[in-house]
This record gives structure tokens, sequence and C-alpha cells, in this order.
């Protein structure tokens, strides 16, 4: 497939002078803009997507235009000479309901239907919404002017610097904006609240949300975000460059936030935090999230990559910086250990499967670049290495290094080089030499430790091609004589106890022969091994039992070994291993019940000593370990905690339910009701409430019903935006493909459904989540035979072809691998 066509190299913009008028009542929009830049040919290229172009000029001179393929216009008239040329492009074009380009929100207030206007640009859709050069290095200033209707609130990239009533209309000019790309470039405007505060650098910080919403629920994310600037600003050297950081709460919204450069977008469950009914979980992940974009005002829109291929220098930073932050602002949160449970068994999952994307990734095909934003790679895996290599140079060279770059870089572009010359300059190590394979090579090693040595190979789970492929790995050893960088193939070494990546940073898994494996678990029993240490063992045990290089039978006896374990990111493991086990026994009762009894037995001791409610001033940790611990009781089916869960709640009083438990009450409830009374009220509840956590948490209820009715029922309003918006389709989905019962259902839904799929979601970063989540619920061979033959004849879609080969590769792994150990899983269990 031929590379993508690089308008910067045909037309390379300084400045731009957009203005819009919008109508927002009929869903159009009609504007004008001016581009002052450099052609290198004797016509000028922009891109256009959807708009109709209605005059050009270039200094002024009629012009004509001409489409072309990939979303490009030609302008050109005769005597157009290569050089620095003003075209000014009059267009008109849609507002849509698809969230990219321009795009109403949908909320209500006082019973009355509301909208607000909202912008995503990321990746390429600014091309929607006016004629540009929709690339990262085309970077510009923008002078914005919107015409809107009265008696709204109007929030762009900068500063008001104007406002005014022309007629019925507002008019609001914003402050130039400093050189940025064409994708962070946003706006909002309809009826909205905010709080503000200043930094310590005198940056104006405001929490924006719409009527609907508790002026309560702003005050926790405005608090994160002003510590959270305060604290980058000194971390980077570099001071946050705007004079204002506005982050809005939008009803409807794909991504989980955009970080548009002083005007950051959000889902209303990744900013509001209203302290009555918002769990810790809810209010750790907001800190995440507004770490995340804040970070990204620096790593991203300060210095932005060249080309997408190199997204991990937005993402993988941004992610890595955010745990960073929040672990420095909240030690007692312990954060690391959440990105341990979650980022890193996220990458190393997904990373182990054939065909994975690496973290860098060349880009051919303009639908390709939605394809990049992979959590799991892009993001999680790119941060674990970032991480990596934070502890190889330590954190003081790492720190200078960062300072440097932006200083260096501030307004510009750059590629990997640039940044491992500034780190490798700050700490005199060899970075490209050590980062370049683990950035451009997709999968990660395994290191088999045995008394004789070291060998590494690539690991895998399911088919896979013949590897060769050897990593510099940081050991992070014990023993301190193993080297620093393992770098070859095999390394002859007498071995008589090791612990390899022992800060977690590495991304790798370590396989232990049995006597080292029965030291290692001796010391967690006698709790010599910290909780880094713990949950890794259980996860890499997990990942070599996949692999087929242990047995998933193996998995039983070491639940045993964390039966005294205290540690709530660790029990989250512990969890998902009673999950990876239930595929094995899913039909079968006698194992199943077996299975059941133990995620009891293991949870039992940790549920007497922390019940049902929590106590004054207990420690956070065990309030969200509370959670876990009743959620595998629950999996037990214990009857008295059956009954406690059915006692407690009430669907008309669900917002002062625990929010640590209300979904798991929830669950058990819709599970084991009498009858769909309780099912019924719950969908109206999610339809009438405007919480986001709370519709969050009773989607999770609901989709864990067992009665064919009901989950027809689900099925049928996920295609209702009224009861479920479009951006959470795909939650629904997800959990119902994973609930056994209602698996055959949902895979049914998504290929009946699939043109509806496609048009509303066809444009969007979550088209693929549909074959993605799909192969992570199917478990059988015939299932897996269905979708090949659903998704094959699709593989031609750019933007599905990558996630249809894995998705194949995940169920094949799956399906051999309960066909593999099936027996002897079952067999343990019941003869435990």
């Amino acid at each position: 497939m031929p590379a993508v066509r690089r308008l910067i190299t045909t037309f390379n913009p300084s400045h731009y002078e957009l203005s819009l008028d919008i109508d927002r009542p009929k869903r159009m929009f009609k504007g004008t803009v001016s581009i002052d830049g450099v052609s290198s040919y004797d016509h000028i290229r922009v891109h256009a997507k959807d708009l109709v172009i209605t005059k050009t000029i270039v200094d002024g001179h009629l012009a004509s235009f001409a489409p072309d393929e990939n979303d490009e216009i030609i302008v050109r008239y005769d005597g157009l000479k290569a050089g620095r040329h003003v075209v000014v492009i009059e267009f008109n074009g849609r507002i849509t309901d698809q969230m990219h380009g321009m795009y109403p929100c949908y909320f209500s207030h006082d019973d009355k239907p509301k909208e607000l206007i909202a912008t995503q640009f990321e990746s390429h859709h600014a091309r929607e919404v006016f004629p540009c050069v929709d690339e990262p290095e085309a970077k510009a200033t923008f002078d914005v002017t919107l015409t809107t209707e009265q008696d709204v609130t109007v929030l762009g990239n900068m500063p008001v610097k104007t406002q005014s009533n022309e007629g019925d209309r507002l008019v609001t000019k914003f402050e130039k904006t400093p050189k940025m790309s064409s994708y962070l470039l946003a706006w909002v405007y309809g009826e909205l609240q905010s709080v503000s505060a200043q930094t310590k650098g005198d940056v104006t910080v405001n929490i924006w949300a719409t009527s609907a919403q508790p002026a309560r629920s702003l005050n926790y994310a405005l608090d994160l975000a002003v510590r959270v600037i305060d604290f980058f600003d000194e971390y980077f050297g570099v001071k946050y460059p705007l004079p204002k950081s506005d982050h809005v709460a939008l009803p409807d919204f794909s991504s989980g936030a955009m970080e548009n450069w002083g005007l950051i977008t959000y889902r209303e469950v990744a900013l509001l935090a209203d302290p009555e009914t918002t769990s810790i979980a809810g209010k750790r992940r907001i800190a995440e999230v507004i770490a995340h974009e804040l970070s990204h005002q620096w790593f991203g829109n300060l210095v932005t990559m060249k080309w997408w291929n190199n997204l991990w220098l937005n993402e993988s930073f941004a992610t890595m910086m955010a745990y960073l932050a929040i672990d420095k602002l909240h030690p007692e949160w312990d954060f690391w250990s959440e990105f341990n449970a979650y980022d890193t068994v996220m990458a190393l999952r997904r990373d182990a499967i054939d065909g994975v994307q690496p973290v860098q990734v060349e880009v051919n095909h303009p639908d390709e670049i939605s394809t990049l934003f992979d959590p799991a790679i892009v993001y999680a895996k790119g941060a674990q290495l970032m991480r990596m290599l934070q502890r190889y140079v330590g954190d003081e060279a790492f720190q200078k290094a960062l300072a440097g770059y932006f200083t260096r870089f501030a307004y510009q572009n750059t590629e990997e080089t640039d940044l491992w010359n500034s780190i490798a300059e700050a700490s005199g190590k060899d970075i490209p030499g050590l980062m370049t394979s683990w950035i451009s090579r997709p999968g990660y090693p395994v290191v088999h430790v045995d008394e004789s040595g070291l060998r590494q190979e690539q690991f895998f789970v399911g088919h896979h091609a013949q590897s060769d492929r050897v990593w510099p790995i940081p050991l992070d050893s014990e023993p301190s004589s193993l080297p620093d960088i393992f770098d070859t193939p095999t390394l002859a070494q007498p071995i008589a106890k090791a612990r390899l990546n022992k800060s977690g940073s590495g991304h790798f898994i370590t396989h232990y022969d049995p006597p080292l494996l029965a030291g290692l678990l001796d010391s967690i029993k006698d709790g010599s091994v910290d909780a880094t240490g713990r949950l890794q063992l259980l996860n890499e045990q997990i990942l070599l039992a996949r692999g087929n290089v242990i047995e998933s039978a193996a998995l039983i006896p070491l639940l045993e070994a964390y039966k005294d374990e205290t540690a709530e990111s660790v029990w989250d493991l512990i969890g998902s291993t009673v999950g990876e086990l239930k595929k094995f026994v899913e039909g079968d009762d006698a194992s199943e019940a077996a299975l059941k009894n133990l995620a009891g037995s293991l949870a039992r001791a940790q549920y007497n000593r922390l019940g049902w409610d929590g106590v004054q001033d207990e420690p956070e940790t065990d309030t969200k370990l509370r959670a876990t611990i009743i959620g595998l009781m629950v999996y037990s089916e214990d009857a008295d905690i059956i009954r406690e869960a059915k006692a407690r709640f009430d669907v008309k009083s669900l917002s002062s339910l625990n929010p640590e438990l209300r979904p798991l009450i929830i669950s058990a409830v819709v599970r084991h009701a009498d009858n769909s009374d309780t099912f019924s009220a719950l969908v109206e509840l999610h339809k009438s409430t405007s919480s986001a956590e709370l519709k969050q948490d009773i989607c999770a209820g609901l989709t864990s019903a067992k009665r064919p009715e009901e989950i027809a029922k689900l099925l049928e309003i996920m295609k209702q935006p009224t009861i479920v918006r479009s951006q959470d389709v795909a939650r629904w989905f997800v959990y119902l493909i994973r609930n056994r019962y209602a698996r055959e259902s949902a895979w049914q839904w998504m290929k009946d459904n699939w043109s509806w799929i496609v048009s509303v979601f066809g444009g969007d970063k979550s088209f693929d989540d549909y074959p993605r989540y799909s192969a992570s619920g199917l478990v059988t061979r015939p299932q897996l035979e269905d979708y090949k033959a659903f998704f094959l004849p699709k593989k031609d879609i750019v933007a599905l072809a990558r996630v249809i080969s894995m998705g194949i590769s995940e169920i094949e792994s799956r399906v051999e691998l309960i066909e593999r150990d099936g027996p002897s899983v079952r067999s343990a269990l019941v003869n435990k």
C-alpha cells in the first residue's frame, strides 16, 4: 500500500483566519477561511471532507477548485507560481450526530431537551469543518470567529477577545492561538455552568458542565486540575503556555477525553465527581484522566509528533506522566500499583498476540490513523516502556532531559530520535540502542530462568510466525551479579535464587523453573515479596498458561499461596485469575460449583475482616478492596451474600447506595431476582438519571441478566439513543458478549446490525471496538468459524484489517486452550 500523501510538502500554512456562522437548529454551518502559507507548486492543495466549496480566491484572484483523492481539493489559477500565497475559501457543511467534526450533544434540564455544540478534530476531522492542511506537522496560528445564537456560553482554545450581539446573533472572536496543529483546535457552546480557580502561575482554570449536572460535581476536578498544572510547571521546567485551561464535560463524547489546547473536553464520567455518588475508583479515574490530558498540553500540544507513526510521543508519555503526577500528589494512593494491575496487565496480554501493532507504526492510508489508538499498545505498553527508560537513566536525568526537550522543541514537531537524543545527552547513556527495538517491533520476550542461566525468546499466545527477535532487556534483578542489560539469546550463569523485573517496569515476563518458582512462592507466603512482585508473578503465570508454557491447572494451587493476601491491587488480579478459570468450567456443573467454592474460600477471610460496611477512618485501600472481595463472594453464590445484596437494594434510592458496591449489588439483584420488575425499573432509571456514573453502574448490573427476554430487551434498547447514548453502545455490547447467558444473542445482534454500526461508528476511532470486543467474548470452535465467516470478507476495510486478524488469532488460541487444558482444570477443581 503506497504511503499517504503529506500535504505539508506541497503547501505549508502559517496562519488561518476562520469565520463560521453556525445554524444549530438547521444543523448547518457556513464559513470563510483565509490561509496564509507557502506553496511548493503551481497549485494549492488542502484537505476538505463533506464540505461544499462555493468560492476560492488566491491573492485576490478568483481561482478554480476541484476535488481530488484522500479528502483533498486543488486550488489554482493561470499564473499561480510556487511561493507565499493567501488562499480564501468559502464553504458550507452540515452538523451531524457522528461524534467527530462538529456535532450536537443532547441533555435535558427541568424536563426540557437542550443541546450543546462541540467539536472533535483528532485525528483528521478538522477537514470536516473547514478546509485546512489537516496534518500534525502543519502547525499554524488561528484567529477564530464564531457566530451563534444568543444567550449561550461560547468557549474556544483561547480567551474571548470580543463578543457582541449583531441582530439576533452572537459574534464571538477569540484571541489568536499559539502555533499549533489543526487537530487541537476546538470550540464548545451552549448552556453551561462553571467553577474557577488560579494556578500559582496565574493560569485561570475553569471546569464546565451542563446545567443538568449538580454544581457540587465540578469541585473535585477543579482542585485536581490546578494542582496538576502547578506540578507539571515545576517538573517540566517550562510553564503552561496559555492564559487559561478550560475543562468541559460533554454529554456526548466518543473518546474518554481530548487534549484540545486550552479547551480539554471529557465524557461527563471522566470529569465530574459528585461527592454523594462517585466511588473512590471513579475519583481516581478522573484524576488520572485530568493529569493525562494536562500532560498533553506539553506532550502533544507544545511539542507535537511530525506524523501519526509517532503518536506514542503523545500518548505513551501522557499515560506515564499522569501516573507519575498523581503518585506525587497523592502518595497515599500507591497509584503505580493501579498501573501495574491494569495498564501493565492489559499491555502484556494484547502484545502477546501475533500481528499486534508496534508502538511506532507506519501509516499508509488515512483510515489507518484511527486504528493507531490501541489503548493496550500506544497508551499502556508505551507508558510501560517510558517507565523502563526512566528507571534505567534515573529520575534526575529523565526530568532534566524532558525540560531540555520542551525548551528546545517548543511549538515544533519532533520524531523519536529527538527525544532519544535529549535523554542520551542528559544521562550519558546509549538510549537509541536500548529503545529502538522496543518501540519499533511488536511483542516482547519471555525470559526462561533455571539453575544454569537465562534464555530469552519472543512470547506468543496462539499461532504465530517463527521469530528470532532478541531484545535488550533491563533485568532489574536479584542476584545483582546478573547483568543490567540482557541482550543475547542466552546467558550461562549459575543461579540458585532469582527474581527479575523487581520494580515491575520492564515489558517482559519471566518463566522460573519449578525449583526457583517454589522458592519464590515460599517468599510470597512468608511476606518477603512486595505487592508489585506478587501481582507480577500471578499475571505471568496466567500468561504462561495462555502461551502453552505451563498448564492452566497450575493456577489453582498457585492461588492457595495468595490466601492471606491483603493488597487491593493483587486481589484485583486474584479475581482475574478466577475469571481466567471460568471458561474451562462453563457447562460443567460440578467443576463450576467447585470453582465458585474456591472463590468463596479465597475471599472468606477478607470478607470476615471487611464486611459490607466501612468503619470510620479506614484506609481507602480497604474501601476499594471490599468491592473485590464481595464480588468474589457474590460469584460464589453464597446464600447469605445474595440475601444481603437484595436487602440493601432499593431502586428508588439507588444513588444513596455505597458507590463502591453499587454495581455489584445491582448485578446480584438482576441475576437473582424472582421476576423482571426490578429489571424494568432499572431501565427506566437509566433513562432518566443525569448521573453518568450511576448510568454506568446500572449498565453493569443490567448486562448481568440471565433471562432471555431481558437480554433481548437490552439488545433492543442499545439502538435507542434516548436510553443508550451512542458513545456507550460499545460498553453495553462488550458486557453482554462476555456474559455467558447473553453471548450468542449479542453476537447475533452485532451481525444483524452491522450496517447500523457502520453508519454510526464507521468514521470513528471506536469502529474497531466491535470486532475487537466480539473476539474477547467468543469461546467455541463454531463461534470461531462464524467470526471468520462474518469478518474475513471485511478485511479490505482498512480500519478493521489488523483487528480482524488479531481477533481470529485470539479466539483460536482461546478455543485451543480450552480444548487442551479444560479436562485437567475441571479434574483439579473437582478433586481439590
